[in-house]
């Protein structure tokens, strides 16, 4: 009876050992190419203008409605008017700022309901690589969220991050980290 037990609890530890080995997730996600857009171009329409560093003070809810966005003609387009949001040191909280930019870029994807996207996360160089691209791809998720609860569909939306692999300011300082926490809207069909 002992041997018997003995033995069943051996094939279980074995088999649980067997069973965790196999539940690793790959913290790094392959990147899509973007396919070339073979659409003729319509006159481009005026894409908003985007700043290089992140503004401290929050954009008011009044400023977003009195200035609505010109909707894209083409796909091409889209890839142009989609803008950048940014983030705190640390997180992926939403700010009011980027939950505007936010609004901006469903009412161009309201406008092209056959365009995808890929939500890019991004990170500063602080922290291990492990840390900034599960940090990178919690920034991701909340954008996707959002823009889900905006009426975007979820099919349409793709998220990856890149950590701290892809700064757009190689500096070592505030301004430059500042810049690098960053979600990017990439077009990818």
């Amino acid at each position: 009876m002992i041997q018997r037990i003995c033995r069943y609890l051996t094939v279980s530890l074995c088999l649980a050992a067997l069973t965790a080995g196999c539940a690793k997730k790959d913290l790094v996600k392959q990147e899509t190419p973007i396919p070339a857009t073979t659409a003729p171009q319509a006159a481009p329409a005026p894409a908003p203008q985007k700043s290089e560093v992140p503004s401290a003070q929050p954009v008011k809810e009044e400023a977003v409605k009195a200035a609505p966005a010109t909707p894209p003609a083409t796909v091409a387009d889209l890839k142009e008017s989609l803008e950048t949001i940014y983030f705190a040191f640390d997180s992926s909280l939403l700010s009011d700022q980027a939950r505007n930019t936010l609004v901006k870029n469903v009412d161009y994807l309201k406008a092209n309901p056959m365009a995808k996207i890929q939500i890019a996360g991004n990170c500063d160089e602080r922290g291990s690589d492990e840390y900034n691209l599960a940090l990178g791809e919690r920034r991701a998720q909340s954008a996707k969220k959002y823009l889900e609860t905006m009426g975007i569909t979820g099919d349409r939306l793709s998220t990856i991050s890149y950590g701290k692999e892809k700064p757009v300011d190689p500096g070592h300082d505030e301004a430059a980290w500042a810049k690098n926490r960053r979600d990017d809207f990439v077009v990818i069909k």
